[in-house]
């Protein structure tokens, strides 16, 4: 940080999409992370644009009543990026979570008098994450990538890890010099584990372990090579086991994905005559525990290993009314020729878009419900779902990601 570094002292009055909490001066908004509303702090300058600013911390000169000592020695700005909110208080980053996701609904889609309820917590606000990803930090051991964003900073511990992905790392004992990045995934109600290895030259290598732990190497085309055990892990949730590839995805708070198909089977309504289209459907989670109460579920996913898992996930739960499309989103709506009542869509961190938003209104969808893991995503499908027709009932976010910034919300868009 250099010295000379313009000094600002501000008050901060919101928190801002992305982390870091904001205050204004001399006209510009200054966006400063690990500060919270209501503080007042010394701020250096980093980076000044037309308008706005980022300021990095100083001193906290008056400190917030939500203000907490993080629970990790790893956490803050010049340490560990894994985390970002540790030091504000748990039941204040649910406040502040509810208010990002209705700032953003406000000024990107202009809907401000949307129903946004609180943020509901989800199982613990510790030792909840059932997959994480370590860099090789050279002459360091693994760790997260750093707060600045440059390079890894290597970690002795994480307290936002589940027991069974801490156990592994605490067991971690491997000396390899071609290891780019190293997975840690466990399945909580089955207590199986899996260690996902990635290398510079995707060579196979031996690796011995002491107990029944599966590893498998992740090549760079996407082709897992088993090293001990096999390639996936069962978990269980909502009544199914669902078989999840090395790279398939799946949440990582096991109690959040009971959570998310709660809220969605309660926001779709579901009919016994009506066909239920799954997008971004992944091993399957929503349609496997929708499936009894529809006709008929259509269930839309492209990446490979997720649809080779939804097959199986399908044909295991013994259901006759599931078809699984391999297939992107858009390109698989403009295919579909028979009645759509209903629609689930959980997109990537960018969003549906415009295409599988047209795609949605053509099919004339009537409840829509739309999973986001970014509310400013979500506010820029909420406001081209509006532009095509579709009223945006509610939304609940649900806090999967404690100690950080990230906000999952269930949405529900109804046709007007």
């Amino acid at each position: 940080m250099a010295e000379n570094a313009e000094r600002v002292q501000l008050e901060l009055t919101a928190m801002a999409h992305g982390g870091p909490a904001l205050g204004r001066y001399q006209g510009q908004v200054f966006f400063v992370p690990y500060t919270m509303p209501g503080e007042t702090a010394l701020v250096q300058v980093e980076t000044r644009k037309k308008g706005w600013a980022r300021a990095r911390l100083v001193e906290v000169l008056e400190p917030s009543p939500d203000r907490v000592v993080p629970g990790c020695p790893h956490f803050g700005p010049d340490a560990c990026g894994g985390c970002q909110w540790q030091h504000i208080q748990y039941d204040a980053q649910l406040r502040y979570k509810a208010d990002v996701v209705r700032d953003q609904l406000a000024r990107l889609a202009g809907l401000g008098d949307v129903v946004v309820h609180p943020t509901r917590a989800v199982g613990k606000p510790w030792g909840y994450r059932n997959h994480v990803q370590l860099h090789a930090a050279p002459g360091s051991g693994l760790g997260y990538v750093a707060a600045d964003g440059r390079g890894v900073y290597p970690i002795s511990r994480c307290p936002i890890m589940h027991p069974l992905v801490a156990e592994l790392f605490e067991e971690l004992d491997i000396e390899m010099e071609e290891l780019d990045r190293l997975g840690l995934r466990a399945a909580v109600h089955t207590s199986q584990q899996m260690l996902i290895f990635e290398t510079a030259n995707d060579e196979p290598f031996e690796l011995a372990v002491d107990r029944p732990v599966s590893c498998v190497l992740m090549q760079s085309d996407g082709t897992p090579v088993i090293l001990v055990g096999r390639d996936h892990l069962v978990e269980r949730v909502g009544g199914h086991d669902y078989r999840i590839s090395a790279g398939s995805f799946f949440q990582v708070n096991t109690a959040g994905a009971e959570a998310l198909v709660q809220a969605v089977t309660d926001y779709i309504s579901p009919r016994p005559h009506q066909t239920l289209l799954d997008l971004y459907a992944g091993v399957g989670v929503f349609s496997l525990a929708l499936a009894g109460r529809v006709g008929q579920v259509l269930a839309v996913e492209d990446h490979p290993m997720a649809v080779a898992d939804a097959h199986l996930n399908v044909q295991a739960a013994g259901l006759d009314n599931v078809q699984v499309l391999a297939g992107d989103a858009a390109e698989t709506l403009n295919t579909l020729d028979q009645p759509i009542h209903l629609a689930i869509a959980d997109p990537p961190r960018s969003g549906c878009g415009i295409d599988v938003v047209t795609g949605l209104a053509a099919l004339k969808v009537e409840r829509l419900v739309y999973v986001a893991c970014d509310p400013a995503a979500l506010a820029r499908d909420a406001k081209a779902l509006t532009a095509a027709g579709y009223h945006l009932a509610e939304v609940q976010p649900l806090d999967l990601f404690p100690q950080t910034y990230h906000i999952e919300s269930v949405a529900l868009f109804v046709k007007g």
